[in-house]
């Protein structure tokens, strides 16, 4: 078949993705549609992967991509004539010790949410399973009979016959060597045989896709990895159809295929492999042979599975796969060109995501935008320096075993850090802060006492930091807590229609005087939450734009994509240059008129307000806000003043109580005053009247905003059947159960939400959450009031008290005071 000189889809890479998105793009009717692979389909990782199909995620919308992708496999062989060797021959895993059958029992729970069957086994029902498995030390495990398995190879030449058959062409031996980029578009690519235009490329590249992107400036973080299996010969006693089996204390995992037993691991310290770049020849390939390495997971799967030692070994496999910075896949628009997209980086799991991706990324490619929220694995959650080599590299070799680890609540990254700090990084490390990341920064999460190490010990329980972080919390609420704030990102939109432009992003109303603050939301076209944020006027062209410390790429690339091309309007990130501390708490006012000698009175400085004020040698700004729900102010200074204005501060701070305090405080208090989180509390499938946010939108301000008309629609609707409430455990003490995610709400019984983020409130002494909760003749008080709420955390129930107002503070007294 010769190349085209058009299409209106081009993918790049023949692999399970890139034929699952050229199939899903001729079913929704785009079928002039390219693919390109370099060699031949599925020679460069896929062929190789194990074919494992489970279906829970960590995510509401990661799993049901994975169930969409176990319920295309099971008819794609009908649909196609092509063999794929799908089964549903289920899936365990299997605990040996408590805290990992406390994990599972939690995913176990919160599987509820999303319909998918799962059942809680003891020991004796893994035995009757899965015969002669070794389980004397085991205590329990989980079982989802949906789970299976499927041949990678034939799964993806399924999907490519599906795509053919609909028109698609695919198109093996043709080396895609660039991309073209006209206007800050991608307009196709240039290959071995020559060009062709296209309205969308896709890249789907696997372990290529970095290096392709990054000759056109687009970053795509991620790096490959070695990864191990055996195979073994024919065993007579191995028992048909097992379940797929996952030992994740052992970093293993084992699936029977043909009378054989597969043997694969996750192994804690990894080995990085291809730093020079990928051979552009590399197909079908696989790398040395590495038995040392291996054989610690043998030792112990040949105690697990005892038969193993009577089994010859037929094959020992090494073969590279991508991983990324934190273990989730790559999906979505680029934020550097215009309709080039990603679909890459599955960290061993892209069979089992395949059908998914290519359902969710065709219908972004023919809309525009994303048909769910697709947050988790956004490529716009990434930042430019995770593409760095060397920082690629050291991440690599934790994060293929974090698959398999215990994935404790507030795990903290042991490698590549230390390198993105704030500007008082050093002195607030000299407070004996235990130091987390997020996207890179350096972010003080507790603070030791002395004489007490600074080091995280996790646990679903109460972990090590518990008390302090109390204190801290206490220390808002009756003294002022120091937060250092820096890496929440600073955005300056200047230009004479600063204003007009950014009156149609945000729904609040932004035309406000110099000085006044804003707290808004950019809405999509479908009414739904894409950023949550401040603005501040400060000038009559300009606004400092404030957001969190995750999302800088993806707001800023909102932001400038909806700047007109003729609009003088101009958008800066000036993080780097203007740290921000937070000075909250009801001694606050005090401390901030000693060091500045301003009238920071209810009158002169009124919430919501930001003002210009000495501090020291510095001129900072001062704005009367608060993401903890107590009296308080952000600083910003310029990054030269930083440790100026932060030494003046805690010299006077001494005789306001001043305690400095960390994130997980910030997180305590934020949701004890039910302060929403982008990306756990809303997203861009939530609205504000479901995130009880309408208070923020100008529904009738001149010249509308983005969303109005999806806004206006919701309104007159009336009651809206779902709806964002507050929730407080009854249980005292500890025996109050943590909430954190995704844990299923009851209300009588009935299934009616699930939680959308947890935290212990010191300041009230009880387990708190948010969460979203459904009735479909409308979520009001009275249904409220009148239904009795359990929460289900890790297999068992307890009741809860549910109501939209926030359990601190709900008058906003303290906050105005």
């Amino acid at each position: 078949m010769s190349l085209p000189n058009q299409a209106d889809v081009v993918i790049i890479g023949g692999g399970v993705a890139g034929c699952s998105i050229a199939y899903h793009l001729t079913k929704i009717g785009i079928t002039d549609v390219v693919l390109l692979e370099r060699k031949q389909l599925t020679c460069g990782t896929t062929w190789h992967a194990a074919g494992l199909v489970g279906q829970l995620r960590a995510t509401r919308n990661m799993t049901e991509l994975a169930k969409y992708t176990a319920e295309l496999f099971k008819g794609l062989e009908e649909e196609t004539g092509q063999a794929t060797g799908f089964k549903q021959n289920g899936s365990i895993s299997l605990a040996l010790n408590d805290e990992r059958l406390e994990e599972l029992k939690r995913g176990a729970s919160m599987a509820k949410n999303f319909g998918l069957e799962v059942n809680v086994i003891s020991t004796g029902e893994i035995a009757e399973r899965y015969p002669e498995l070794n389980v004397e030390d085991a205590v329990g495990g989980v079982f989802l009979p949906a789970d299976g398995q499927v041949n990678p190879i034939d799964v993806t030449q399924a999907m490519a016959k599906g795509a053919r058959s609909q028109g698609a062409k695919v198109l093996e031996g043709v080396t895609v060597t660039r991309i073209l980029k006209e206007g800050g578009k991608a307009v196709g690519v240039v290959t071995d045989q020559g060009e062709i235009r296209a309205d969308k490329v896709v890249i789907c590249g696997g372990m290529w896709s970095r290096d392709l992107a990054a000759r056109i400036g687009v970053n795509v973080p991620l790096h490959a990895a070695e990864h191990f299996y055996i195979v073994t010969e024919p065993m007579e006693k191995l028992k048909a159809n097992l379940p797929v089996l996952r030992v994740p204390d052992e970093c293993a995992y084992y699936k029977e295929d043909a009378g054989k037993l597969l043997l694969g691991c996750f192994e804690p310290v990894a080995k990085p492999w291809g730093m020079d770049g990928i051979p552009e020849d590399f197909s079908f390939d696989s790398l040395p042979e590495d038995f040392d390495h291996f054989e610690p997971i043998l030792e112990a799967a040949l105690n697990r599975y005892p038969p193993l030692a009577e089994a010859g070994i037929s094959l020992f496999f090494n073969g590279p796969e991508s991983f990324t910075p934190d273990d989730r896949y790559l999906l979505g628009e680029t934020p550097e060109v215009d309709n080039l997209f990603v679909a890459t980086g599955f960290n061993s799991i892209g069979i089992q995501s395949s059908g998914g991706v290519g359902k969710v990324l065709s219908e972004w490619i023919r809309d525009g935008h994303p048909p769910v929220d697709l947050s988790d694995v956004d490529i716009r959650r990434t930042t430019s320096f995770q593409s760095n080599k060397n920082y690629l590299h050291d991440r690599t070799v934790e994060g293929l075993g974090l698959l398999y680890a215990m994935h404790w609540p507030f795990y903290q990254y042991q490698t590549a850090r230390d390198a993105r700090r704030t500007a008082l990084h050093d002195r607030i490390t000299a407070q004996n802060a235990c130091m987390g990341e997020t996207a890179g920064w350096e972010r003080p999460m507790w603070f030791a006492p002395a004489g007490v190490e600074a080091k995280m010990e996790y646990s679903y329980g109460r972990q090590n930091w518990f008390d302090y972080t109390g204190a801290e919390c206490r220390a808002v609420r009756d003294a002022v807590g120091l937060f250092d704030q820096s890496s929440f990102h600073k955005f300056l939109l200047q230009g004479k229609d600063a204003c007009k432009v950014l009156n149609r992003i945000a729904a609040n109303e932004v035309d406000v005087p110099i000085g006044k603050m804003v707290y808004t939301q950019f809405l999509n076209e479908r009414g739904g939450i894409e950023s949550d944020l401040t603005v501040t006027r400060i000038a009559e062209d300009q606004y400092l734009i404030v957001t969190g410390g995750a999302v800088q790429t993806r707001d800023f690339t909102w932001l400038k994509r909806h700047i007109p091309d003729d609009a003088h309007a101009f958008l800066t990130d000036v993080t780097s240059g203007m740290p921000m501390i937070g000075l909250m708490g009801p001694n606050s006012r005090a401390l901030l008129q000693d060091l500045t000698g301003a009238d920071l009175s209810n009158e002169a400085f009124p919430f919501g307000s930001s003002q210009e004020l000495e501090l020291g040698y510095a001129k900072i700004r001062a704005s009367r806000i608060t993401f903890v729900g107590e009296l308080g102010w952000e600083i910003y200074m310029p990054a030269e003043f930083a440790t100026h204005v932060y030494d003046r501060v805690v010299e006077a701070g001494g005789a306001h109580g001043l305690k400095h305090a960390g994130y997980f405080a910030l997180n305590a208090c934020r949701v004890e005053k039910g302060y929403r989180h982008w990306g756990h509390d809303i997203a861009d499938e939530d609205n504000p009247i479901e995130a009880g946010l309408s208070f923020a939108v100008a529904y009738e301000k001149e010249g509308g905003f983005i969303g109005r008309d999806a806004m206006m629609r919701a309104r007159d609707q009336g009651t809206p059947a779902r709806r964002l409430v507050q929730i407080c455990m009854e249980e005292d003490g500890a025996d109050a159960p943590l909430l954190y995610h995704e844990e299923p709400i009851y209300r009588d019984g009935v299934l009616v939400g699930s939680t959308t983020s947890g935290m212990w409130g010191h300041r009230l002494n009880k387990s708190l959450g948010m969460g979203y909760v459904r009735c479909d003749e409308g979520v009001t008080k009275d249904w409220l009031d009148s239904g009795i709420f359990e929460v289900e955390v890790a297999w068992q129930r307890h009741r809860a008290k549910v109501q939209f107002a926030p359990f601190y503070d709900p008058k906003m007294e303290r906050v105005k005071s």
